[in-house]
Order: structure tokens, then sequence, then C-alpha cells
């Protein structure tokens, strides 16, 4: 209603300016009046201009005077594109913030999961480790206690022995019963402290981490499938169990800790690579305990065909030490397993290398090296396709480096 009131009266003043514009130049040029020495026809076009110079003047006068919108759109438009740009700015950063705290609390919800994953398999592992504890413990209890009641019985015996002399050689013999009784008692209960010993420090057959049995298992099937590769799999760690233990285990299957089977399952099923699958040790298992572990999932891909050049590496020799050609062999398979770890051969985790050399092959190696002098150059190349699995057999060629003319 504000806006329709002021053009209405803009309207009117400018149509009122107009008719006295028009009237004052009729006027003037009816009585051929004249200003600043003009002719009068010039004076009157003179008069016609000012009339609306003063209607635009006047237009904008009353619309700066009656509304704030038209003063910011004639006076303050820069300040205002300038504080809409800043405002702009502003949303855009806080939408991007807005984003990465998102990303971060999947992140950390993510890890919040696997870390309440890992506590549950620590305390069943702890549960299981304190009930044998205890039961250890009260048959350590019993035996001190059946040892404590021998010794009593033993020394009231000696008592009567020395009371009754008619019965001296009946209650010695007696006691030298009690005696050897005693002595198996103490042996038993050594044996016990030394089973207890085993179990909290143990003899070690598996390190944490290292690997018990590895395949690739193809991925892009049904997950049906894929869990009959896995069953394999585990069916193999079985058996290499076994043989390490030098004993049958064919009735004790090994832990896995299902959750993460079933993800597993699901994870090769979707994927488009072949995967390679690692059951690892979950932890040091000693002798005698449950075999838990855990899997391992990595992209297979084949990383060196037959005979791909590896690495090549020139070394300086002065056939002064017998050792030196044998330290060199050594420093380059170092260098061959860094590079082939870097291309994506998977490492033993616990010796971390990649290949394997024979024994033979070496030291056809370091005798072709010995009492050498110069500068020679190792070569290794792939000696058959490798994928990610492993493992990397090798092959290695000596040449003697020659001076470019």
């Amino acid at each position: 209603m504000y806006g329709v009131l002021l053009i209405v009266v803009l309207i009117i003043t400018g149509g009122a300016i107009a008719f006295i514009g028009d009237r004052l130049g009729t006027k003037i040029g009816k009585k051929r009046l004249s200003l600043f020495g003009l002719r009068p026809r010039h004076t009157s076009v003179v008069i016609t201009i000012f009339t609306g110079i003063c209607i635009t003047t006047l237009t904008f006068g009353v619309m700066a005077a009656a509304s704030q919108n038209v003063r910011t759109a004639l006076f303050g438009m820069e300040q205002l594109n300038r504080t809409m740009r800043e405002t702009k700015d502003s949303l855009n950063q806080a939408q991007a913030d807005l984003q990465q705290a998102q990303v971060e609390q999947q992140q950390t919800d993510e890890a919040l999961a696997k870390s309440k994953d890992d506590v549950e398999k620590l305390k069943s592992q702890q549960t299981e480790l304190e009930e044998k504890s205890a039961r250890l413990q009260e048959g350590n209890r019993l035996l001190e206690a059946a040892k404590i009641d021998l010794l009593h019985r033993n020394d009231a015996l000696a008592v009567e022995n020395s009371a009754l002399g008619v019965q001296n050689d009946l209650l010695t013999g007696t006691n030298k019963k009690l005696t050897e009784s005693n002595t198996l008692l103490e042996k038993h209960a050594q044996n016990l402290r030394d089973g207890l010993i085993t179990i909290r420090e143990g003899d070690i057959i598996y390190q944490a981490g290292e690997v018990i049995a590895s395949a690739v298992v193809r991925g892009g099937r049904t997950q049906f499938e894929v869990d009959n590769d896995l069953r394999a799999l585990a069916e193999l760690a079985n058996r290499n169990v076994s043989e390490k233990l030098g004993e049958d285990k064919s009735d004790q299957d090994i832990w896995i800790y299902q959750p993460e089977y079933a993800e597993a399952v699901k994870t090769i099923a979707a994927s488009r690579n072949d995967m390679v699958v690692r059951i690892v040790a979950a932890g040091n298992l000693v002798r005698g305990e449950a075999i838990r572990t855990t899997l391992e999932l990595y992209k297979n891909s084949t990383v060196y065909g037959d005979k791909e050049f590896i690495l090549a590496k020139p070394y300086t020799l002065n056939g002064k030490s017998d050792g030196e050609s044998e330290q060199v062999v050594m420093d380059f398979l170092k260098e061959v397993n860094q590079a082939a770890t870097a291309k994506g051969i998977l490492p033993d985790p616990i010796r971390g290398t990649v290949g394997v050399i024979e024994g033979a092959q070496f030291y056809d190696i370091v005798g072709a090296l010995r009492g050498k002098h110069g500068s020679w150059i190792l070569s290794a190349y792939a000696n058959g396709a490798t994928d990610a699995i492993g493992p990397l057999r090798l092959k290695i060629r000596v040449e003697q480096q020659t001076d470019l003319p």
C-alpha cells in the first residue's frame, strides 16, 4: 500500500511540474522573453529542459526521502553486494566444514566399533585365562594342604617312633613310605607349578601376526562358493597346525571370529578382483590352548611377469675379504626384497621377506664375486610370473661394469 501511494504522489507531482513548465514556457514564448541573451525560441527550450530536470530531481528526492530501500539502491549497492559475497563465502565455508565433520564422525564411529570388537575379544581371552589360573591355583592349594597334612602326620609318627621303641622298626618303615609319598607329592606340585608357568609364559607355537595358511580366492561369485573356498582354506590351516605340533588336530578346528568371517565372505563375493586371504595368529599362541586366528584380505594381481626386470645395483669389490662377496649378495637381496614389497608383493609378517632363493644359486653368485675387483652390477629378474601372494623366485645376473668411451 505504501508503494502504491508513493507512485501516485510521484505521478501527480510530475504532472504538476510538467503542467507548470508548459504554462511557463508558453507565456515566455508569447511574451518573447529572453534569458541570458538567448533568442526567445531557445529560451523556451531551456525552460522545458529545466522543467524536465526538476521532474527527475524531485522524483529521486521524494523517493529517497520516502524509502530506505531507494536510498540503499542509490548509495549503498556496492556495500550490499560486498556483504552478499561475504555471506555467500561464509555459507560455503560452513558447508565444507560440515561435510568434513560428517566424514570425521563416520571414521570415528568405525574406529569405535572396531575397538569395541577388540575389547570383547580381549575380555573373552582374559576370562578363559582367569578360569584356567583359578583351577590351577585351587589344585596347587589342595596339594599344599595335603603336603602340610602329611608333614604333620610324619611328625606325629616320628614322635610315636621315638616314644615306642618296640615299634621302632615298623614306624621307621612307615615313615620311609610317607617320606616317599611326600616326595612324590612335592614333585606333582612342582609339575603343576610348571604347568601354570607354561600357560602364563608358555611354549609359543605361533607368534602374533604369523601366517598359518594363505590362498587366493576368486571374487565376483556367490557367497556360497566363496564360503566353500574359505572353509577349504581353514582346513588347510588345521593341517598346518597339526604338522607343526606333530599331533593330530583333526578334531579341533581353528577359531575364527564369526562376524569377521561373514564380512570376509561378503567382501570377496562383492569384489571384482581376486583376493589374497591370510589366516594369521590373533596373538601369541601357546601349546595346548585354542588356536585363535583372524583373517586378512588383500587385492591380488600379477606383480611381476616371467623374466621381468626387478632391480639392478652396482657394487665396488676389492677382493681382499673372503666374506665380502657374501655380504654384497645379502645386501642386494635386501634391496630386492624392499623393491618387491613396494611393488605390491605381500611380505611375511614375521620375517618381512617376500622371496625365496635356492642355496645352490646363492653360493653360485657368491662364488662368482669372490676375489673380484672393480665395479660389478647385480641384476634381479622374476623367475616365473608372481602375484601378490608370492613367493618371488629370483634369477640373478652378475656383470662387470665397463666404462663408456
